[in-house]
């Protein structure tokens, strides 16, 4: 059967080449294609996935072509990259399948095989079936496929027992001291193994809980940091006793595993694996999270040899485990590095292992072991400082310039043996301790391993000498990239993208995002909702949203619906009805955004079932009012029932907020539906929807006053909708609540700001939008800049936390408005792109870049006086519809001709001070004069 595959598959290469061979004798392609994903990952080392979705990005060859479009693909699956670059696609050839589909395309080749790396790559046809030269090759890894084929078995150190660590010392009564809990040495594991025979590939399926680092003869594999990502790793019958106490019945448990190609780092004969083991948030002391259990590890290698044999080294109780130097570390409590405990050359052949003790088997956790197709964190930056000086006590104070989260990394400084140095971080919340003591060498070293730090700047103390070139500041986060650009003629509106990013970046470890990333580290679903459209227009987004979305999955509790505020759940997140809410928002602004209807199909089940919990709050007048309290408690817990956060001035009613999310919630239930077919369902999620906003109208518009109230209550109304009549009404007092009232501020919380500026701006408010934005006092953005901000603050006055990425949520008016870039949800993932800028008055200049599904998409607008200027780029695989602002009399040319006279662009006519075209893919140069 493969045979006569094989033979099938090299046929239609062969013709396939022919084919690509005359047509590249004749005329070539317009289009070629590149930037080849796989599961939103570019060559993903682990997935899981049976059918693996493949993407491509199709590039104009030359900037002039326009109106361009893929007509039809071939994808190409083999083995290797060799029998890929012979033209033998032994796994699967799709042929050539008419089609303009270029995202997410399933794998539909034979059934995938576990452990093994598949090769592709992919021709397209252009618009006049002319064919493209192969794209470059990319691969994928496949996972473990089956819980059996592990073999391996979990393993710890014998100086700790299954369960984490227990206090000692519990904090006073009333005190903001910490508990006191005892600390571990993060264990060292070995193994010795042989290499028989020649290599031909090798790999290492891994996961240490918390954070493990891998180490294959002495050197460490891979460039990642405080792997694996987090996740709701086992039950924790604690959770049900904290002060924000809820059940354990969560959906799912999940433990991320990840792939290390070693092929090139093993030896002939005798090799040694190594692995050292750090707390993370498995074993972590804080009241603001409850622990798991002890540290534990877990490896399999599967080795092939050139000849086709294969084996196999799995951890078990056969493995050696030693103290090492780390002696301390801890999420919130930092780490102590003392290096005069080093065990010289302790993952390599050389170290003489006989007195290390034997590792001791450990339970599994019950989460389910799932390839890590998301992005690690890495070290993202390196900041060289911007000032260094001497203090008189002796120590040295740096700054970096910037505010960040990651560490100081110490390059060839000196000290005596038994010397410690010491950093102490700068920053407004507590931060755990970063010591290294010498061990006395000529020149040493340092970094800490399983934790992180927030600092512009740092005191430093132990070190007799310290020059610029001795440190360097590194960033490490999530590896997000950004993948967009934004600019205007307002300094301030770029410093408030800028910090946003900065804070952004700050909060993204482990696959999730933190409200802030040194109190608390927590993973606030409601922080993640009402930012996770700015994020999309800013970053490359997909597979970390797939992984957390998951992750708010797995936290729903299966009986009642209900979705907590934090996912993976952490009992110090306080929160309410808008933070469960991103259980049904973040899937639809994703399938908006990326286009993935796999995400609604995924979630559906779930975001139905938050409904269902929902509505249990109803009142009898047929809003929300969530009064839910902790487990096996009936007086209601205010940390459960929020409503808006981190207001101006104050907050809207909680029962206001939480009946506008009811029916945000069942307003996305329905769109979901409608896009999945479920008609019976769209019928019955906009029925909730319309009664929800029926009875919001009725409950909370006060008719004397023509207002639903201050505070953002009348932006929550507006964004929910009214009558046209009450709506006009609605508007003049929301102008005289922005203009006299705040004298031109904002007076929102985070989920009112969300929608302040572009609600603003939809209802003939732009240049009051722009008032607000532009504020250099309290409350705004500008106000924290003035005071030296270099990130964004979890209170517009400056309390609490001053690095929270919340407010970022407003931020879209800066895309969507001003640049005028949007998707359409009856074309998502911006197939159809609408474009439809709104320049404020004092605002000329505006450009935006971002990379959708297709690539990528530009508004650049500038005026002066009369003239306007629009450039645009719609990438291929899109068409658009683009509004170009002008007056009814106005002159307007593309590239200096009339756009009802150029070819490819459709006129379709004049409306509300913007000329309407309909356009391809391709470079546009637009130009009105007034």
């Amino acid at each position: 059967m493969r045979t006569k595959m094989l033979l099938k598959n090299r046929i239609a290469v062969l013709c396939c080449m022919i084919a690509s061979a005359l047509a590249s004798c004749t005329e070539k392609s317009n289009i070629q294609p590149g930037a080849l994903t796989c599961e939103n990952m570019e060559n993903p080392s682990t997935v899981d996935e049976m059918s693996p979705r493949l993407s491509w990005i199709n590039e104009a060859v030359s900037g002039d072509i326009r109106g361009e479009y893929q007509q039809a693909y071939r994808i190409c699956v083999a083995s290797s990259e060799e029998n890929l670059r012979k033209g033998e696609a032994d796994i699967w050839d799709s042929g050539k399948i008419r089609s303009s589909d270029s995202w997410l395309i399933p794998y539909e080749g034979e059934t995938l095989q576990s452990g093994k790396d598949y090769w592709w790559q992919v021709m397209v046809w252009d618009s006049r079936d002319r064919a493209s030269e192969w794209s470059r090759p990319a691969r994928w890894g496949m996972g473990i496929l089956s819980p059996d084929e592990w073999q391996a078995r979990w393993i710890g150190a014998p100086w700790q027992g299954e369960e984490p660590r227990k206090v000692i010392k519990p904090a006073s009564e009333g005190s903001r001291e910490r508990q006191e809990y005892p600390h571990y040495p993060a264990p060292m594991f070995r193994k010795k193994f042989d290499v028989t025979k020649k290599v031909a590939s090798a790999k290492a399926f891994v996961t240490g809980l918390g954070y493990f680092e891998l180490y294959m003869n002495g050197e460490k594999v891979g460039n990642d940091c405080l792997v694996p990502n987090f996740t709701n790793y086992t039950a924790r019958e604690g959770i049900k006793y904290t002060y924000i106490a809820i059940n354990n019945n969560f959906r799912d448990h999940r433990v991320m595993y990840l792939a290390y190609d070693i092929g090139d780092m093993l030896r002939e004969q005798e090799n040694v694996v190594g692995a050292i083991v750090g707390d993370g948030f498995y074993d972590c002391t804080s009241h603001w999270v409850a622990s798991f259990g002890s540290p534990r590890f877990l490896c399999r290698i599967e080795i092939v040899y050139e000849d086709g044999t294969e084996d196999t080294v799995c951890s078990d109780g056969t493995w050696k485990v030693k103290e090492s130097p780390i002696v301390m570390n801890g999420v919130y409590d930092g780490e102590i590095y003392d290096a005069t405990l080093e065990t010289e050359g302790w993952a390599t052949v050389d170290c003489d292992d006989a007195a290390w003790q034997q590792a001791v088997l450990r339970e599994a956790p019950a989460g389910v072991l799932t390839a890590h197709t998301a992005p690690t964190d890495k070290v993202t930056e390196r900041l060289e400082p911007v000032s260094l000086s001497r203090n008189a006590d002796g120590t040295y104070e740096v700054d970096f310039g910037v505010e960040i989260s990651g560490w100081i990394h110490f390059k060839d400084i000196k000290g005596r043996r038994g010397d410690t140095l010491n950093v102490k971080y700068i920053c407004e919340s507590p931060l755990g301790v970063q010591k290294y003591v010498f061990k006395g060498d000529e020149k040493e070293s340092c970094a800490p391993r399983f934790t992180w730090y927030v600092f512009s700047k740092a005191i430093i103390g132990g070190v007799d000498e310290l020059k610029p070139e001795m440190l360097v500041a590194e960033a490490v986060n999530t590896d997000m990239k950004i993948s967009a650009g934004f600019r205007t003629s307002s300094d301030l509106f770029n410093q408030i993208n800028t910090i946003w990013r900065r804070s952004l970046l700050d909060n993204i470890h482990g696959g999730i995002m933190s409200d802030c990333p040194h109190r608390e580290r927590s993973p606030y679903t409601g922080d993640g909702q009402v930012a996770c459209v700015t994020v999309m227009h800013n970053f490359d987004a997909a597979a970390f949203y797939r992984k957390w979305i998951r992750d708010i999955r797995d936290a729903q509790d299966v009986e009642t619906g209900y979705v907590p505020n934090g996912a993976p759940w952490q009992p110090g997140c306080g929160g309410g009805v808008p933070w469960g809410a991103a259980m049904n928002i973040m899937p639809w602004e994703f399938y908006i955004h990326y286009g993935d209807k796999k995400i609604l199909a995924d979630n559906y089940h779930a975001m139905k079932e938050q409904v269902r919990y929902m509505l249990t709050w109803l009142t009898e007048d047929g809003t929300m009012f969530s009064q839910r309290a902790n487990l096996n408690a009936t007086t209601p817990n205010y940390w459960l029932n929020l409503g808006d956060w981190a207001p101006a001035y104050s907050v809207p009613s909680e029962e206001l907020v939480h009946t506008f999310f009811l029916w945000r919630c069942a307003d996305f239930t329905a769109k979901a539906a409608k896009a999945l077919n479920q008609t019976a369902d769209y019928e019955k999620y906009s029925a909730i929807a319309d009664n929800v906003k029926q009875a919001f109208n009725s409950k909370f518009y006060d008719s004397e006053n023509e207002t639903f109230g201050d505070f953002g209550s009348n932006i929550f109304a507006l964004v929910i909708g009214m009558p046209q009549e009450r709506r006009d009404k609605v508007v003049k007092t929301l102008y005289r609540e922005i203009v006299e009232k705040y004298d031109g501020h904002l007076n929102t919380g985070i989920f009112g700001t969300q929608f302040f500026f572009e609600t603003l701006a939809a209802n003939g408010m732009n240049d009051v939008a722009y008032e607000a934005m532009n504020k250099h006092d309290f409350p705004g953005f500008g106000h924290w800049i003035e005071q030296g901000a270099t990130v964004t603050w979890e209170h517009w006055n400056g309390q609490s936390s001053r690095n929270h990425p919340m407010f970022g949520g407003g931020l879209t008016w800066f895309y969507r408005t001003l640049a005028g870039v949007n998707a359409d949800e009856n074309e998502p993932g911006y197939r159809h792109i609408i474009i439809k800028p709104l320049l404020p008055e004092k605002l000329d200049e505006v450009y935006y870049s971002g990379m959708t599904p297709y690539g990528k998409v530009i508004s650049d607008i500038k005026r002066k006086g009369a003239h306007l200027e629009m450039n645009v780029t719609v990438p291929v695989g899109s068409h658009a519809t683009i509004y170009i602002p002008a007056g009814e009399n106005a002159t307007v040319t593309e590239s200096g001709n009339d756009i009802g006279q150029t070819p490819g662009i459709e006129a379709i006519g004049f409306e509300n001070g913007y000329r309407t075209v309909k356009v391809g893919q391709g470079i546009y140069s637009f130009k009105s004069l007034q």
